[in-house]
């Protein structure tokens, strides 16, 4: 509801800036009536189970996500080098057999 207050509070300066000249009566009716919206939104999003996370969560997630990244690019990297085999080779690779000739055509 906070993040409401906030942005009725931003739009309605936006408008009184804006469209002075207008009438502003309906512009702040529609201010007020996305209030109700607002509520109405987020309780049926609630309803199927959405739960919004606060900045801070956002911020340990992300930052618990780079640690483990970094934790496994640096154990991969190294044992990726020791463990590797080479390899076989194939018709793809240069070490493989050679292009097959092309074929003469026919008249």
């Amino acid at each position: 509801m906070r993040e409401w207050v906030i942005y009725v509070g931003i739009m309605a300066v936006v408008f009184y800036v804006f469209f002075r000249e207008n009438g502003l009566v309906g512009a702040f009716a529609g201010l007020l009536i996305s209030g109700p919206l607002y509520l109405a939104f987020g309780y049926v999003l609630a309803k199927f189970g959405f739960q919004r996370k606060s900045f801070r969560e956002l911020r340990e997630l992300s930052a618990a996500k780079a640690a483990a990244d970094r934790e496994a690019a640096a154990t991969s990297s190294s044992s990726a080098e020791t463990s590797r085999a080479r390899p076989a080779p194939t018709r793809r690779t240069s070490t493989g057999r050679g292009r097959p000739g092309t074929k003469k055509n026919r008249r």
